[in-house]
C-alpha cells in the first residue's frame, strides 16, 4: 500500500484536431518529427500536430496545446515580434532574459485579457497569435521614436 500523496496519471494531451490521444515520442522513433533530439514530443501523427514536454519534467508535462503546421508558424512569428520587447526589457532594467520574456507574456495576457489558462503563448490559437501580433506591432509603433527627417 503506497502512503503519501496519490501519484497523478500522466497528462495525455488530445489533439484539438481530430480528437485522438497524443503519444509520447522521442528521438529515434519512427514518427519522431525532427532530425536531432529536440526533447521528447507528444504527436498526433495523423494530423501532424505536436508540443514538447517541460525541460526535466519526469512526467512529461505538455508545453501547451498540440500545434499543426499553421499554428507553429504562427507561434514562431509571436516568438520572433516579443523577443525584441524582451531584450530591451533585459537591458533596460538589467534583468535576466528569462525573467524578461515571462514578463513579456504577462503584459500580453493582460492587453488581451486572457485568463490564467490562457495566458501562455503555448496555449494560444492561430487567431490569438495574430491579436497578439498585432498589439505587439501596435506597441512598437507608439514607442519607437520617429527617424529624424532631413532638411532639404
Amino acid at each position: 500500500m503506497r502512503i503519501g500523496r496519490p501519484v497523478q496519471p500522466l497528462p495525455q494531451p488530445v489533439c484539438d484536431y481530430c480528437g485522438v490521444k497524443a503519444t509520447l515520442v522521442r528521438v529515434g522513433d519512427d514518427a519522431y518529427p525532427y532530425r536531432e533530439d529536440h526533447g521528447p514530443l507528444w504527436l498526433c501523427a495523423s494530423c501532424e500536430a505536436w508540443i514538447g514536454v517541460f525541460a526535466r519534467s519526469k512526467r512529461h508535462v505538455p508545453l501547451g496545446r498540440l500545434a499543426n503546421a499553421d499554428l507553429r508558424d504562427w507561434k514562431a512569428r509571436l516568438h520572433a515580434a516579443l523577443e525584441p520587447l524582451a531584450a530591451a526589457k533585459a537591458r533596460r532594467d538589467g534583468c535576466n532574459l528569462f525573467e524578461a520574456r515571462a514578463r513579456g507574456m504577462k503584459w500580453l495576457a493582460g492587453e488581451m485579457a486572457l485568463d490564467d489558462k490562457h495566458g501562455n503563448i503555448h496555449q494560444l490559437d492561430v487567431e490569438q497569435c495574430k491579436t497578439a501580433i498585432g498589439i505587439i506591432e501596435q506597441f512598437r509603433r507608439q514607442h519607437t521614436p520617429a527617424a529624424p527627417t532631413e532638411p532639404r
